[in-house]
């Protein structure tokens, strides 16, 4: 019993000796933390003022003032630990090691990273954007230093790795889209009659856009009919719904001013006898 006291007080003791000769030391090194987190907001809204008033991207700006509030509280991190007598070479040397076997193990999400980073820099494509890339097409919602998240024309959303966009072939469409309706009359119909009427329908549309101006022009003579063109712009978020509005329209003021629009046809000979 006797013994069990001497070393429930002797654990005491010690106890006391390590918060008498540590505690002041921690209690600052915690402060010296707390101010670092602080100081780094401060200087994150002072930067993040000061690139708005540049006019850089909203995303890019975002990963600077991150990056240096992260500098700053790295900073007041290695103050904290010098107080409290940490001995920062070795500690720098196994960091260098573990986070070499980390590289190794995490290649695709650094790859990720050093991707997104690429994006974010060189700025391709923004936000709000139609882009087609890596057999998918949608628009860009959020570009993240691990993936870019896209809105497809289905409301449905897709996540793209950014490795798998970094060096492949991209089409921007930026915030517009060219429709692409072909319709075809016949060879005896007035083709100057079936362009203005054309013309004034997309005149009158309200979702087809003046400028760029739209294109209409004889594509083909095909078979049994001669094909016309019908490429105007609209905005993306109306480009699906439109394109089924124009070629409605073209078919019912073909029908109202009488021009005609051929069914296929084929001829079929028969030589010889049956």
């Amino acid at each position: 019993m006797n013994e069990q006291l001497q070393t429930l007080e002797h654990a005491q003791q010690t106890a006391i000796d390590l918060a008498i000769q540590f505690g002041p030391k921690l209690l600052v090194a915690l402060l010296i933390l707390a101010a670092g987190y602080y100081v780094g907001r401060w200087v994150g809204r002072v930067a993040d003022s000061m690139l708005e008033k540049l006019g850089l991207d909203a995303t890019l700006r975002l990963l600077l003032v991150r990056m240096l509030r992260i500098l700053v509280l790295g900073l007041f991190l290695i103050m904290a630990l010098q107080n409290l007598g940490v001995q920062l070479l070795p500690l720098i040397a196994g960091l260098g090691v573990a986070g070499a076997g980390i590289a190794l193990a995490m290649q695709g999400v650094l790859g990720n990273l050093a991707a997104g980073l690429t994006i974010i820099f060189t700025r391709p494509f923004k936000v709000g954007e139609y882009i087609s890339i890596a057999d998918e097409e949608g628009m860009v919602e959020e570009i993240k230093l691990f993936n870019t998240v896209l809105s497809h024309p289905d409301r449905s959303r897709v996540v793209i790795p950014n490795r798998k966009i970094s060096g492949e072939i991209l089409h921007n469409f930026g915030t517009l889209r060219q429709l692409d309706v072909v319709v075809g009359v016949a060879y005896d119909a007035d083709i100057k009659r079936a362009l203005a009427a054309i013309r004034d329908l997309l005149v009158a549309h309200p979702k087809i856009l003046r400028e760029p101006e739209p294109m209409i022009h004889v594509l083909a003579l095909a078979d049994s009919r001669v094909q016309i063109a019908i490429r105007p712009w609209t905005s993306v978020a109306d480009f699906h719904t439109t394109a089924g509005e124009i070629t409605q329209a073209v078919l019912e003021t073909f029908r109202e001013y009488g021009i005609p629009i051929p069914l296929p046809q084929r001829e079929v000979r028969l030589l010889g006898a049956a």
